[in-house]
């Protein structure tokens, strides 16, 4: 029998009860990871913070600084253009926290309790007090 089968076979004795409980984890892991995510993509960058309208008047320069190149400069101009056009983009697809962060407080509580996360660790990670209040998740235990 092959490893595939192997897993198939094992698979195929799991209740309903247990079935419902995995997919219940996977759901409530990727909410935990969709909020962590964007409260990454959020968290402040050194330096001054860029915005769409920054990085458009950045493009537009390089384009003018094109043509009157000599090739090592347009090198490194083109390889400026792709890192900023890949930013633009990223402008494009920012998350709604708000509704990113009510998932993640519908599930949290339960997750930290089935994982064994703490407060502790929530916060380290940078999700703020108020958000772990809101999810039930206690400080004591810590």
């Amino acid at each position: 029998m092959t490893r595939m089968e192997e897993r198939a076979g094992s698979q195929g004795g799991l209740t309903s009860e247990h079935k419902e409980a995995l997919a219940l984890g996977r759901e409530q892991s990727r909410a935990v990871k969709r909020y962590l995510e964007a409260l990454e993509q959020r968290r402040p960058r050194r330096g001054r913070r860029r915005t769409a309208e920054s990085v458009q008047k950045q493009l537009a320069a390089i384009e003018e600084k094109l043509g009157g190149a000599d090739p090592l400069t347009r090198l490194r101009l083109l390889q400026d253009r792709i890192d900023l056009q890949k930013e633009a983009e990223s402008f494009e697809g920012d998350v709604d926290i708000t509704a990113v962060e009510e998932e993640f407080v519908k599930v949290a509580r339960s997750y930290s309790e089935r994982k064994g996360i703490s407060y502790a660790a929530w916060r380290e990670i940078g999700v703020d007090a108020p958000v772990l209040k809101r999810a039930g998740i206690p400080r004591a235990g810590s």
